[in-house]
């Protein structure tokens, strides 16, 4: 086998703004259906052979078990360097996007022979079995405006998209636990998520596309008093804006956020998926 001594790897951050959860006894099918959008703030994620895994995230040593799943699949150990642009644990995809970085990487490093399709499998089960996320893996796969319409890894999953691009801002109040949500019970969230989801079928319009989230957060019973202020901010100052699934953050269209008085980050929607950097 001949190694190649790192590879690097950038993968889109991610924002649902709805979603259903869809649990099978199979990692590979269960997942979300949802819509969101891919930001052109990202991760970063570099992977050079070691004789232990260690995983630092911006320079410093975590624990992220979607990562050591992916390395697992691999039979590898690695040192994996993650370098983020967005916050961990706020709604943006980090878990997901590391999972799928660290795949596409070790691919390359540990001369692999996977499709492109197999790595997003083998990233999106290591985030489920983790707990961590549902739909980030395909969707950051995708890139742009992904719509999930059946959930699960490629040849199982669907996805459409709205066809469009925006400036997108977002603020963040802290975290949110992923897992007690999606582990929990989420009949409430997947009724409003299938009711969003059909609605955005018949008008697959990025405003639209946030309106909807905005009334899936109330029905789903996910908002939180800050979250709620800024958005209903923005919604004042003739903006759209929603919350971010699952963080206590809000993301808007165009200048919304800063319309509205915040001092908001600043990005894109990111019109591909994740890829290895030559």
């Amino acid at each position: 086998m001949t190694e190649q001594s790192t590879a690097t790897a950038f993968v889109p951050g991610h924002v649902t703004g709805f979603f259903s959860a869809h649990r099978t006894d199979d990692p590979v099918t269960t997942g979300s259906r949802g819509g969101g959008l891919t930001l052109s703030d990202g991760v970063r994620v570099t992977v050079t052979p070691a004789t232990t895994t260690r995983v630092d995230l911006d320079g410093l040593r975590v624990e992220m078990s979607p990562v050591e799943g992916v390395l697992d699949a691999f039979g590898a150990t690695a040192r994996v360097a993650i370098d983020s642009e967005l916050p961990v644990g706020a709604g943006f995809g980090v878990s997901g996007a590391a999972a799928l970085g660290t795949a596409l990487a070790s691919n390359t490093v540990f001369d692999g022979d996977q499709s492109e399709n197999d790595l997003v499998e083998l990233a999106h089960v290591a985030e489920v079995d983790a707990g961590t996320g549902l739909g980030d893996v395909v969707s950051q796969a995708r890139g742009g405006v992904p719509i999930r319409i059946e959930p699960g890894a490629p040849g199982h999953g669907v996805l459409d998209g709205v066809p469009t691009s925006a400036r997108v801002e977002y603020v963040t109040f802290g975290e949110l636990s992923t897992a007690d949500v999606i582990e929990g019970d989420t009949t409430r969230l997947t009724r409003a998520g299938e009711r969003a989801l059909a609605a955005l079928r018949e008008r697959p319009t990025l405003p639209h596309l946030i309106q909807l989230s905005r009334r899936f957060a109330r029905e789903a019973g996910l908002l939180v008093p800050e979250v709620e202020e800024a958005i209903e901010a923005v919604t004042d100052a003739g903006g759209e804006a929603a919350m971010a699934m699952l963080g206590r953050s809000v993301f808007a269209l165009d200048d919304g956020l800063s319309d509205a008085g915040y001092d908001p980050n600043v990005c894109e929607t990111y019109p591909s998926g994740a890829h290895l950097y030559r």
